[in-house]
């Protein structure tokens, strides 16, 4: 499951090749868009820590135990992305995920953490174990990326099945959500349309996965993956312009 990772070749192909690039960085960006409300909860984890240098600290730990645990998923994802099963499976999560934002979801989130004025007292599984506050947040952010990233690499996988290009358009997409998390929601408060843009993507990729099962075995091309996105940037930039526009008449 593994060997890919560790295949020199492999890393040489994907670096020296432009096609991949642009996969890559058509990943980054999947990643930050439907990552913004995993960076507002993170960032929320951090705010019962005394002070921003252990806040920033907890962050600065909880992102390699991101990058091992999206390393140990990708390669199982990879094994078990070959099943039909699975591959009907995830199209099916992946289109939840799309009606869910859509048309189950009826209330607007609230994308502003707010500061507490005091720290909160311990709750749950924290409340029991004896450890220090600052190594709880770090195991509170550990978990929350590791029900975030499934979302992100079952996406990924979707697109394309070489693990390089997963695991590297995974590795910088986590480090852009942690580094420029709040340009990002900024962009987004901005340019509301860009989160249900992302959710379009994620259709797009469901339908790509279930196309590629055996009964129908039609596989849709990486790089009209990566012509779609740029195609609903653009829609989406002139979508915000005319609502802009309507607004202020």
């Amino acid at each position: 499951m593994y060997g890919p990772f560790f295949d020199l070749h492999n890393w040489a192909t994907v670096i020296e090749s432009g096609e991949d690039w642009l996969i890559i960085l058509s990943l980054v960006v999947m990643e930050c868009m439907l990552s913004v409300d995993n960076a507002v909860v993170l960032a929320a984890q951090t705010q019962s820590l005394p002070n921003k240098v252990e806040q920033e600290k907890s962050l600065f730990y909880g992102l390699f135990g991101a990058y091992i645990f999206r390393f140990l998923v990708i390669g199982i994802g990879v094994y078990l992305i070959n099943f039909w099963w699975i591959k009907v499976l995830g199209a099916g999560y992946l289109f939840y995920l799309f009606l869910k934002y859509f048309f189950l979801d009826r209330r607007k989130k609230d994308k502003k953490v707010e500061v507490p004025s005091k720290r909160p007292e311990p709750t749950g599984w924290k409340k029991h174990i004896h450890i220090s506050r600052f190594w709880q947040v770090v195991i509170s952010i550990e978990l929350m990326d590791i029900v975030f990233s499934i979302d992100s690499v079952l996406a990924s996988l979707a697109i394309s099945s070489n693990p390089v290009i997963v695991l590297i358009g995974g590795m910088i997409g986590i480090l852009a959500m942690r580094g420029i998390a709040e340009l990002i929601m900024g962009w987004m408060e901005k340019i509301p349309e860009l989160q249900g843009m992302a959710y379009f993507l994620i259709l797009f990729i469901s339908v790509k996965l279930f196309l590629s099962i055996p009964a129908i075995d039609i596989e849709v091309p990486n790089m009209l993956f990566v012509a779609v996105l740029v195609v609903s940037i653009i829609v989406t930039l002139i979508i915000h312009y005319m609502n802009k526009r309507k607004t202020n008449n």
